[in-house]
This record gives C-alpha cells, sequence and structure tokens, in this order.
C-alpha cells in the first residue's frame, strides 16, 4: 500500500497515540528509542510475542478487521498459552510505522506482522538492526534475511466477481473507487474488468481515485460520482464500507472487497469478496515456535481458500453464476489464468499475445488500463 504523505501524519500525530491493544486489551505506552537486542529477547518458557500492525481502525468490516479476524484465527489455532499477540490500528504509512514497530521490539515481539505496503522500506531497515525478530510484510516485495512478503492473488477473485458485475448492470457502466495506482490495484481492477467483459462486452468500468487506503468521506463521494456518472453496479478496493453504504442509499449495487459487508448494504450487495489471512498467520507462528520459520514470499491463490466470493445474490443472472462457477474450477485447476491473452490496453496496444499468460514478474509492474476500463492511470 502507498505512503501518506507527511503532512497528514502531522496532522495525525496530534491524536495518535501509539497505542496497541494485547489480547487482553491492555495498553502499551508510547513508542521510546530502541534498547539493545540483548534486551528484547523472550525466555524459552514465555509464550512467544507476536505483533501486527494496521493501517486503518479494526471496524466492523474491511481489510483491517480481516487481518485482526485472522490474528484471533492464529491465537485459537496455535494456543493462547504459545504466544501472546499485540496490535496496534490506525498506523500511518510514515516514520510513525517505525516508532510503533520499535516499540513492539522493545516490548519483546519476536514476529512481526505488517499488514501494509507503505510499511515496506521501515520494516526492511528495522529487519537488519535486529536479525533475531522476524518480520512478515503484507502486499510488498522487498526482504532481508529475517523479512518475508506475503500477498493473496486478489486477481483471481476480482475476475470471478466482474464477471457478476458484468452479468448484473442494466447501465452497462461499473464503478470502481480505488485508493492508489499501484500494480496489486491495478491488478484488480483489469482483472474485474476483463471478466465483466466475458460475460458482457458492453460494459464499460469508471475508476474514481481517493490517494487514501482509509477515508470514508471520500469514499462516500467517489460512490456518488461514479452513481452519478451512469454506475450501477460499484466495487472498490479502500478499506471501508462507505462505498457499500453508498450503493444502498442510491439503491443502486455493489460487490464489496475485503469483507461481506451484507449489514451495511442487505439491499445492495450482490456478492462480497471476502480475505482469509488466518491459516497463513497460524503457519508461520507455528514455524517461528518450532525455530522453522521460512523467509519465503507467498502469493496465495484463490484455491487455497484465501479470497472467496460469498453470498452471491439472485439479482445475478443464474447462467452468468453458472459461467462464473465453470471459471472458477480453471481457475482452481490452472486450466485457466485471468489474465491470458489477447489482451490489449484501453489505448490499443497489445498487453498480452493470443493464447500467452501474463507471467509473475509483468504482473507485478503492471501500470496500465485494460480495454474496457476509461481514462488513464495517474501518474
Amino acid at each position: 500500500m502507498s505512503l501518506k504523505l507527511v503532512a497528514a501524519a502531522a496532522a495525525l500525530a496530534s491524536v495518535f497515540a501509539l497505542t496497541a491493544c494485547d489480547d487482553k486489551g491492555s495498553t502499551a505506552k508510547k513508542a521510546e528509542e530502541p534498547k539493545a537486542a540483548a534486551e528484547t529477547k523472550t525466555a524459552a518458557n514465555e509464550p512467544l510475542k507476536v505483533g501486527f500492525v494496521y493501517v486503518a481502525p479494526i471496524a466492523d468490516v474491511g481489510y483491517t478487521k480481516q487481518h485482526d479476524i485472522g490474528r484471533l484465527y492464529a491465537i485459537d489455532k496455535v494456543g493462547k498459552d504459545k504466544i501472546t499477540t499485540t496490535f496496534v490500528e490506525n498506523v500511518p504509512e510514515t516514520a510513525d510505522a517505525e516508532r510503533v514497530i520499535r516499540q513492539m521490539i522493545n516490548d519483546g515481539n519476536k514476529l512481526i506482522f505488517g499488514t501494509s505496503f507503505g510499511y515496506m522500506n521501515y520494516m526492511q531497515k528495522l529487519a537488519k538492526e535486529y536479525p533475531d525478530v522476524k518480520f512478515e510484510h503484507a502486499t510488498g516485495y522487498k526482504s532481508a534475511p529475517n523479512m518475508t512478503n506475503y500477498n493473496i492473488r486478489f486477481y483471481e477473485g476480482r475476475y470471478l466477481a466482474g464477471m457478476l458485475a458484468g452479468g448484473a448492470t442494466k447501465s452497462n457502466v461499473i464503478g470502481y473507487v480505488a485508493p492508489f495506482p499501484i500494480p496489486e490495484v491495478l491488478q484488480g481492477i483489469n482483472a474485474f474488468t476483463l471478466g465483466a467483459k466475458s460475460v458482457n462486452p458492453k460494459i464499460q468500468v469508471k475508476v474514481v481515485w481517493t490517494n487514501a487506503w482509509y477515508d470514508p468521506p471520500k469514499d462516500t463521494d467517489s460512490a456518488k460520482t461514479l452513481i452519478g456518472q451512469g454506475a450501477d453496479v460499484l466495487t472498490q478496493h479502500t478499506n471501508t464500507s462507505a462505498v457499500a453504504s453508498a450503493a444502498e442509499a442510491a439503491g443502486k449495487m455493489v460487490i464489496p472487497y475485503n469483507s461481506d459487508m451484507k449489514s451495511v448494504a442487505p439491499n445492495a450487495q450482490i456478492a462480497a469478496l471476502v480475505l482469509n489471512w488466518g491459516p497463513y498467520y497460524a503457519k508461520k507462528i507455528n514455524q517461528a515456535l518450532e525455530n522453522k520459520w521460512e523467509n519465503k514470499p507467498v502469493w496465495m491463490h484463490l484455491k487455497e481458500g484465501a479470497i472467496s466470493l460469498e453470498n452471491i445474490s439472485d439479482k445475478v443472472p443464474a447462467d452468468v453464476v453458472k459461467k462464473m462457477e465453470e471459471v472458477k474450477a480453471k481457475i482452481n485447476s490452472g486450466e485457466f489464468h485471468p489474465f491470458t491473452g489477447p489482451i490489449k490496453t484501453n489505448e490499443g496496444k497489445e498487453a498480452v499475445k493470443a493464447g500467452e499468460t501474463l507471467p509473475d514478474d509483468k504482473l507485478v509492474t503492471m501500470n496500465y488500463y485494460v480495454d474496457g476500463v476509461v481514462g488513464k492511470v495517474p501518474n
């Protein structure tokens, strides 16, 4: 996830107390200067201390909520007697992130999960300073001997969600609220568009960029803008439920991302893309406990249960749902890849040749819109 402005961090500093809650809801003190590495060692008979850094409030639904559900899942699977977890929510992707993680290290956490793209450089810096601490970074690509990264192939689920949106739309205009134009987000927009076009070649996908992962008012305004431009189905890559709420209020349809949002959009939601981080967290915590932690980047697939398409409404035509299920089976078996050519950009350039599949090194550097998306990718 992309870095926020330093000015925003300064504004937050007056209200952000850098508090962290452990399993029992206690409060950690403000970050201090790093202690010597020897002081952070945990006794062999004590539970492993594990820290989680969240970019947004946990809230009731959304990206951070799914990570916290994963944390609780890991506690249940690993055992409360073996680990103690600490989390800090609403941490900006600025130097505040470094201070929070330093405090976690000072408090004895030996395994730290940073759940936002913009934490990457800070985590890599700290990984070099604290070789006895293990660092796990979500959605990034940089590493160190004691730092790895993990992600989900969101685009696999996005393609399927796009099929449902393309089948449900009446206006042939689909709205997409996006945070930052990084490859992960562009993969989602493009896969969603390709999926929608596979069942409805007439569709257009219109994108509004918020330049924020978590900003409910911006999400609401963006959703209203897209509805004003003719969109009758919305989706989002941001971390709030505001887009779903706006769709509900306007009598439109929505396919939320991160969490099921039926609670805020009971009539508008036609399906939900839900992320499941728990099994990964349990696995890596167990590795650390057994001194078998692996510095191995992971990009999880739909077939692993890391992402799922849930609560499909009867507002989606039955034949489209059937076709989506067929494509899902082919994705899971490896028979089909969402970025299989021929694919052109929306400027008419060849992105993927006929019969070829976009390799991972091209996916992680994606910087264009496919045909069907309106507009240009922001600089």
